[in-house]
């Protein structure tokens, strides 16, 4: 890799692998999307935020929903303010420049200065949606008829997109991406994790939560099972609550790490098996 080619170190709020460091960095040199996946909560969304920081450059999110088109990503053309306008406003209509807004990806081709995009969830969208980018991911370029202006990229944006696996993405698309996927950590890197959002959380509560967690995660049927991001959390209400290291294992506080009722009666009766009364009583303490 060249020496000039830009270096992704990581930042100082996000633990990154030395895998996945490579896999950024060797995404940046290609000029190719990097595709994450991994299980939520282990920390996809934020790499971008990192990459960003780490790199001093702009961050554009496009969250994808189910009802996201590729169009929307380039540009929208707001047909019905140049209407509106056309009867009630002063503006001239004929202007159509002015009712032509970039989306992300258009912001990302049309900005001076390289940036960072990130296409959140993608799998959200319908299978058409990796498709229809297929064109102007490669050629980084798209067309407006409307104002007949082709807008190029002035720099290759920084391209990461994630995937929570609800669908399977075209094939044709995933040969166009570098791929990763964000294995979920380990106690020893947890405990790194933890260590950069509770820096100073006692070392007893920390190891009496973490063996905690990890034996929910360990229990059969959970179907969600309690990921980084709950566990950060549960970890602050366990402080603000003032639990002491022992009260752990009475699991207190369980609805900031499980959030399916389902889940919860799974876990309650693995735990507790026939004695209904408890894990009933357990229960209503938590809903």
């Amino acid at each position: 890799m060249s020496n000039n080619a830009l270096q992704y170190k990581g930042s100082s709020n996000y633990i990154v692998s030395d895998e996945l460091r490579n896999s950024v960095n060797i995404a940046i040199a290609l000029g190719k999307p990097l595709l994450i996946k991994g299980e939520p909560g282990t920390g996809k969304t934020m790499l971008a935020e990192s990459i960003a920081d780490s790199l001093n450059k702009k961050l554009l999110i496009w969250n994808i929903k189910s009802t996201t088109k590729a169009q929307e990503g380039l540009y929208v053309y707001d047909t019905v303010q140049r209407l509106y306008d056309s009867q009630f406003g002063d503006s001239d209509v004929s202007n159509i420049e002015q009712y032509i807004k970039l989306g992300k990806l258009g912001e990302a081709f049309d900005s001076d200065e390289q940036v960072v995009l990130l296409i959140d969830e993608i799998d959200k969208a319908d299978l058409e949606f990796p498709n229809d980018l297929l064109w102007e991911l490669d050629q980084m370029s798209f067309y407006i008829p409307e104002t007949k202006r082709t807008v190029t990229a002035k720099t290759r944006p920084i391209v990461i997109i994630t995937s929570n696996a609800e669908k399977e993405l075209p094939d044709a698309f995933l040969r166009r991406c570098i791929f990763h996927y964000i294995e979920f950590p380990d106690p020893e890197a947890m405990e790194d994790i933890v260590e950069v959002h509770h820096p100073s959380l006692d070392k007893r509560l920390l190891q009496h939560a973490m063996e905690t967690f990890y034996m929910l995660r360990g229990i059969p049927n959970v179907q969600k099972k309690p990921s980084t991001s709950e566990l950060i959390d549960w970890l602050q209400a366990l402080v603000i609550g003032g639990v002491s290291p022992k009260k752990i294992k009475e699991l207190p506080f369980l609805g900031v790490l499980l959030k399916k009722n389902e889940d919860l009666d799974s876990i309650l009766s693995a735990l507790y098996g026939k004695n209904q009364g408890r894990a009933g009583n357990m229960v209503n303490r938590f809903r």
